[in-house]
């Protein structure tokens, strides 16, 4: 029997305002397998980025675990969480995040920097993959000369240039017009179907979560 690659078990999270004690994640549980697609649907203020956050370990849950490859992430130091981020998990965020200063290249070749890779040898992964993103003629460009549907195939590239086992995305499509959200779409499925990468997506978009192999909706803090 094939294992998860990612399991969560029984997470809450908690938010104190003043006095106030406001739950956000209300004890969900999940498991994800290697080459899995997964669409997490809900309303806004449902908990979704909240649970993608604790998913790719950028905030630890209230209660509850979580778990990479049977390892309990949170029992982890910083060291080994940053390894993981680095690595094994891939982040595509509505907002995209990249640095304006930096040219396309630049962007994507940050991540394989970080893990110590030589520059010159980065940027040469970087460009090979932003051209199999269809950006051979914007690898040179700065961030403010893209256009939306442009930043975030970079967004993707950088998510993608250590090769991951897991992508997490963030409504990828919630700043693009219909027809490059579908172009985005249809980029995010090529990559989960010939990758085998796992996929969870954040999102609004119906047509997209329709097309990923399994859906589940956030309602109040739980899977209903």
């Amino acid at each position: 029997m094939m294992k998860p690659l990612l399991k969560i078990d029984d997470v809450h999270k908690d938010f104190r305002k003043k006095d106030q004690l406001i739950q956000i994640l209300k004890g969900v549980s999940l498991q994800i397998l290697p080459g899995e697609s997964l669409a997490i649907i809900g309303p806004s203020g449902a908990g979704k980025s909240t649970l993608l956050n604790i998913m790719g370990t950028l905030e630890p849950p209230s209660k509850g675990k979580v778990f990479f490859n049977e390892e309990d992430v949170f029992q982890m130091d910083e060291k080994g969480l940053n390894k993981i981020r680095n690595l094994e998990i891939g982040f595509v965020f509505q907002f995209h995040h990249l640095l304006f200063e930096f040219n396309a290249q630049e962007n994507v070749s940050i991540p394989a920097m970080i893990a110590g890779q030589d520059k010159r040898e980065s940027a040469d992964r970087a460009s090979i993959i932003l051209e199999k993103m269809g950006l051979e003629d914007r690898i040179y460009h700065r961030v403010g000369e893209l256009s939306g549907g442009e930043q975030q195939r970079v967004a993707i590239a950088r998510a993608l240039i250590m090769e991951p086992k897991l992508l997490l995305a963030d409504e990828p499509t919630g700043n693009l017009d219909k027809a490059t959200g579908d172009e985005i779409i249809k980029l995010l499925i090529e990559l989960n179907n010939e990758k085998g990468l796992a996929l969870i997506i954040v999102t609004h978009n119906i047509e997209l979560a329709e097309r990923l192999s399994r859906k589940l909706l956030l309602i109040d803090g739980n899977f209903v």
